[in-house]
């Protein structure tokens, strides 16, 4: 079985749309970065991997783990 991508939620080239992503190809794109990131949970869930947002700069802004990791969980940020 092929290894899945991580999800990414992004800003759109133009800047006025939030796009979801995985493997770089678009998934959707939605006009509020809440409904883009409710989106890409649940892909992220379904695949079992990463979900990785950005902020507007298209710095990583936080990252959410569905998968099968073997670390104890660190991320205070939940």
């Amino acid at each position: 079985m092929a290894k899945k991508h991580d999800v990414h939620v992004t800003k759109t080239p133009g800047g006025a749309r939030w796009r979801v992503s995985q493997g770089g190809e678009t998934i959707s794109t939605h006009s509020t970065q809440s409904t883009a990131i409710d989106v890409g949970r649940r892909e992220a869930k379904r695949d079992r991997v990463e979900l990785v947002t950005h902020g507007r700069d298209g710095k990583i802004r936080s990252k959410d783990s569905f998968g099968r990791d073997p670390l104890p969980a660190r991320d205070r940020e939940h």
